[in-house]
């Protein structure tokens, strides 16, 4: 079993995909993304069931943000190789930044995907 990366180790495979993502995709991302060391729960996260939060994009007064949760990564990938970890917190980064480009081009396409897996959950 792979022993989980530091926070420190996590940020710096999170700043090398950020590299790997154009620069056109951070337009108007006034918050850049950000790296929480906490884990985040669903606020519908069911007892038996934990649904964690991996990451969020955020749309405030502040501006606009991705926040990903270390943590979160954490209790739930635990056990990950290196290798699959990066790959999946690859996939999150980008689907927070699908919801960012989506936001600017006043699209909703993926928050409905969401809602409806959420719903799925909730059953």
């Amino acid at each position: 079993m792979s022993k989980f990366p530091s926070i420190d180790t996590f940020h710096e495979m999170l700043n090398q995909i950020s590299d790997e993502i154009p620069q056109d995709f951070f337009k108007e991302l006034h918050g850049g993304v950000v790296l929480l060391e906490r884990s985040k729960k669903h606020v519908h996260s069911k007892p038996g069931k934990p649904l964690y939060v991996m990451g969020q994009y955020r749309r405030d007064q502040m501006g606009r943000q991705i926040v990903i949760y270390y943590g979160s990564f954490r209790q739930v990938y635990r056990g990950l190789s290196e290798k699959r970890l990066y790959l999946k917190v690859k996939d999150v980064l980008l689907h927070e930044f699908t919801h960012h480009l989506e936001s600017l081009a006043g699209e909703r396409g993926l928050e409905k995907e969401d809602e409806e897996k959420m719903r799925h959950y909730l059953r």
